[in-house]
């Protein structure tokens, strides 16, 4: 797959460029250059990403760094099977529990959520940084929603971290999900209060918390283009109402004349 040639390789984190001297220089520099291109497509394109990260796949598979970036790949592409497959690898090979979270949301999406509720129990948990168990926190809720179980979603996202009015990078998606799961519940009021918290913690809009409180509040958004468009539809009308008004002036002058 072509790659621009501004992409040198350099882009990436010096971790994954030590993981990479492993392999021979040529080697690195061609798999460093497509493991920027899925890390710059993953959100956009998410099948570009795929495409870069299978050639990466072919070219290091030994490399832990090269299969994380398969998993990542392939669970935006909502490839779980095997996303979970490239998880397991890069597990096995650095002993890091950092996948953990991920590994659990695949099993979701294999149509599991028993198995990922199992995993928000293990004690690999307890081994995860703060980020981490905040996002096995909002898998296991995700887990009890598939079950069915509203009320016990809405009571594991309950935590310290929700309570918290400090903003971590967390924050957001922890309020939105549980401002969703009260909404889900019937809870409108609750759901509101904690969309508009999720709203001031959502500094980079990487949640719709602002478009679900305005839907919540009956606020409606107008195109900016349709709105000219209406007006200018508008002005057409006004015109023709006052030619057709002219047009009556002019006809009673007429009838006066006759007169």
């Amino acid at each position: 797959m072509p790659i621009p040639e501004e992409v040198t390789g350099d882009e990436i984190d010096s971790d994954v460029r030590q993981e990479l001297q492993s392999l021979p220089k040529t080697l690195a520099e061609d798999v460093a250059r497509n493991l920027v291109m899925v890390a710059r497509l993953i959100d956009e394109d998410p099948e570009g990403a795929y495409g870069y990260s299978k050639v990466a796949l072919r070219l290091a598979s030994r490399v832990a760094a090269v299969r994380e970036a398969a998993g990542f790949a392939a669970y935006a592409n909502q490839k779980y099977s095997e996303a979970l497959a490239e998880f397991r690898a890069a597990r096995r090979m650095t002993g890091s529990v950092e996948l953990w979270p991920v590994m659990a949301d695949c099993e979701r999406g294999l149509g599991r959520p028993e198995k990922a509720l199992d995993m928000a129990g293990a004690p690999e948990v307890h081994k995860l940084d703060k980020a981490g168990q905040v996002e096995m926190r909002l898998v296991a809720a995700g887990a009890r929603r598939d079950m069915g179980q509203l009320d016990a979603a809405i009571v594991t996202l309950q935590s310290p971290e929700l309570a918290s009015n400090s903003v971590q990078p967390w924050t957001a998606r922890l309020r939105y999900a549980y401002a969703d799961a009260l909404l889900a519940a019937g809870r409108e009021g609750e759901a509101r209060e904690w969309f508009a918290k999720a709203v001031e913690a959502d500094r980079d809009g990487s949640t719709d918390a602002s478009d679900r409180l305005a839907e919540l509040d009956g606020v409606e958004f107008v195109d900016a283009l349709d709105e000219g468009d209406a007006e200018s539809e508008s002005a057409s009308q006004d015109d023709s109402e006052d030619d057709g008004d002219s047009h009556r002036d002019a006809d009673s002058h007429h009838d006066g004349d006759k007169d």
